[in-house]
């Protein structure tokens, strides 16, 4: 190639909005991870300090390290009540969907049913579990059965309500459509009502998976389980009259980190199931 010719070739031109654009994405992605972690670190670090600059004393407020080195030694203890109480969360949200996902089909299948039905399902959502609880452990005698029904009872309202929520908002027009070609109830259900209703009960899923984890351990407090059968809510209590605070912080980590763990299982569940076709969780560029 010639002198000339080579001094005609232009090089190519950066758009420095685009690069700009990148560079934000890639600061976004790193800060989404980074920071939370940075500010349990942080948090973990105060914790630690507060109680070696005041010198509080661990049956008071134990520090980060003894709760983890307690976490380690009673793990034992600590990893079978974790199963007790994992088990009834799990069972509860497993009954919760069924019920409340079988709720909202009939409740868009007749409007009479669902108000003869939704006033109850609101009744037992405001009513708290705690005042509950003792006349269920009263008429039920199964104490895993009780648990069960504790759980439930705080899980169910939010799959009931969303995914009823759901159904109900498809397009009216699209419903006229499925009319006017002849399609069934059935079809009209599978086909435009449950993939609508879908992001809703995902929505309601992920509360509702926190909730009976509440449920389950509030239900362990009122029942007052012990022995073989007993969960993290007891040994909680069982720790607070011994004033073994580090094996109740330990055990609060285990609650808080059960919490995280469904959440986050829950979101991935949603994002696997609606990042190809619905606005929520579809990525577009601003």
């Amino acid at each position: 190639m010639s002198a000339p010719e080579m001094q005609n070739i232009q090089p190519p031109v950066v758009d420095l909005e685009e690069l700009q654009y990148a560079r934000a994405q890639r600061r976004d992605k790193i800060a989404k991870w980074t920071l939370p972690v940075l500010m349990l670190l942080l948090a973990i670090f105060l914790w630690d300090r507060l109680v070696v600059w005041n010198e509080i004393p661990h049956y008071i407020l134990p520090g980060p390290g003894l709760v983890i080195e307690t976490l380690i030694e009673d793990w034992g203890m600590l990893s079978d009540a974790l199963w007790v109480t994992l088990k009834i969360t799990l069972m509860a949200l497993a009954v919760a969907v069924l019920g409340g996902v079988g709720l909202a089909v009939l409740f868009t299948q007749s409007r009479y049913f669902e108000m003869a039905f939704y006033p109850f399902a609101v009744i037992l959502q405001v009513t708290p579990v705690v005042s509950i609880a003792p006349l269920i452990f009263i008429y039920v005698d199964n104490r895993l059965a009780g648990l069960l029904l504790c759980a439930w009872i705080v899980a169910f309202f939010p799959i009931l309500s969303n995914t009823t929520l759901g159904l109900n908002s498809t397009d009216h027009n699209l419903r006229d459509l499925y009319k006017i070609y002849g399609a069934t109830r059935w079809q009209r259900l599978r086909y435009l009502q449950l993939p609508t209703a879908l992001p809703y009960f995902l929505g309601g899923l992920r509360i509702a998976g926190g909730l009976a984890l509440i449920g389950a351990v509030v239900s362990e407090y009122v029942a007052g389980t012990g022995g073989i059968g007993s969960g993290l809510a007891f040994r909680i209590l069982e720790a607070g009259y011994r004033l073994n605070i580090p094996r109740m912080f330990a055990a609060l980590l285990l609650i808080a980190a059960t919490g995280v763990v469904i959440f986050t299982l829950a979101s991935l569940l949603s994002h696997a199931l609606l990042h190809k076709w619905h606005e929520s969780a579809i990525k577009r560029e601003n």
